[in-house]
């Protein structure tokens, strides 16, 4: 048994940051009923396919759901998805809050409906602020939570981190609000709304470490990270390719200098504590580079190993099947198809009881509607009903 068996999930979001957040629920065991428009969620036409509406990024954070095609612009629509709120613990959406309070799906109506209802909204902004309801997307979230500077302080250049770091995180932030919460309501009985917004949710990812001297009032420094905002914090060259290298006791700094030859270096006051090496970080990593860059990578990572110092090759994407950990510990997953043939998944990190729960397909465009309406006590051809005008 996992541990969500039981819990009925609603997830009317699209695209990364609520699908992702979902699965997370999904791969615990909830029942996660993906609702979509006719036209279905964008990111089923997103990246290579071998079907048509089972793109590479839905696939990637939809697995373990049901979908359902629910138009939700018509009252046979709306009705369904009342009639679903009845059943389930959680809604989660990321649509902007003023449309659906035009449509009757505000928090205060369905919580009224549904009082241990947990109604989750995921917004770029919160929604007490200027910025409140206005749209928002990773980059955009990127670029007004610092990350984007961050990168800029490093490389020289404003850029955004090379994957969708704000909507994963803040997916992840989502998941968690929501266990939390019903976590409350096992203890209380009642549901309630949680909101989480994704520029508060990137802030307070990125000032965990950055927000530094800013802490103290006066400030004892500016914000940002000296050791990894370092310009030289990067996988290190060797002479045939890269090492993955992280000396950070002090005992790891003092055997690294003796062993490359540099014993003045382990005993000189700039390196010899934490607080003078992070003072002294850009020179320290440069000079830490330059002694990497005299030797293969398998004599340091020999070296590394004898010395008791964190190292490691350095991956690229397509090495990662191919890693002897992540083969021997059964990451990858290959799922098969009847209609995509064989199918492979990164599967979920985490075990409950020393096992990890299954992965499973993810679903094609409405391919549950009929099941879940029957549930319901509905069918299929109610939903076609013409629109009543009120």
């Amino acid at each position: 048994m996992l541990p969500l068996d039981g819990v009925r999930v609603l997830d009317l979001s699209t695209v990364v940051l609520g699908p992702y957040a979902s699965q997370v629920l999904a791969d615990y065991g909830a029942d996660v009923i993906k609702i979509e428009t006719p036209d279905g969620d964008s990111t089923r036409k997103t990246g290579p396919t071998t079907e048509a509406g089972m793109g590479a990024i839905f696939m990637g954070v939809n697995r373990g759901k049901r979908s359902i095609v629910l138009d939700l612009k018509t009252a046979p629509g709306r009705e369904a998805l009342l009639k679903l709120v009845d059943t389930a613990d959680v809604l989660m959406h990321s649509i902007r809050p003023q449309k659906l309070a035009q449509i009757g799906l505000d928090p205060q109506a369905l919580l009224a409906r549904n009082p241990r209802l947990i109604y989750t909204g995921l917004h770029g902004f919160g929604e007490d602020g200027p910025y409140g309801g206005m749209p928002a997307y990773d980059d955009i979230i990127q670029g007004l939570s610092g990350s984007a500077a961050l990168m800029e302080r490093q490389t020289g250049t404003p850029q955004y981190f090379p994957t969708i770091a704000a909507d994963k995180t803040c997916a992840l932030v989502a998941a968690h609000a929501i266990l939390a919460a019903l976590f409350r309501r096992e203890r209380t009985g009642q549901g309630g709304y949680v909101e989480v917004p994704m520029l508060e949710s990137m802030v307070a990812f990125n000032l965990v470490e950055h927000f530094y001297g800013q802490h103290f009032d006066p400030p004892l420094a500016g914000p940002g990270y000296p050791r990894v905002l370092n310009r030289w914090r990067r996988p290190y060259q060797t002479t045939d390719g890269f090492v993955c290298a992280m000396p950070y006791t002090d005992a790891h700094w003092q055997r690294f200098f003796i062993e490359a030859g540099h014993a003045a270096l382990a005993t000189d006051e700039r390196y010899t504590d934490i607080a003078a090496r992070t003072a002294h970080i850009e020179s320290l990593y440069e000079l830490a580079a330059g002694i990497i860059r005299t030797r293969t990578t398998a004599d340091w990572l020999a070296t590394f190993n004898r010395l008791e110092i964190p190292a490691s090759v350095m991956h690229r994407l397509e090495d990662l099947q191919q890693d002897a950990h992540l083969r021997t510990t059964g990451f990858f997953e290959t799922l098969v198809d009847p209609a995509m043939g064989r199918l492979v998944f990164p599967g979920v990190p985490v075990k409950f009881d020393r096992a990890k729960p299954p992965v499973r397909m993810p679903p094609r465009l409405g391919e549950h509607t009929a099941e879940v309406l029957a549930e319901l006590g509905l069918n299929v051809t109610m939903m076609s009903a013409p629109e009543t005008k009120r």
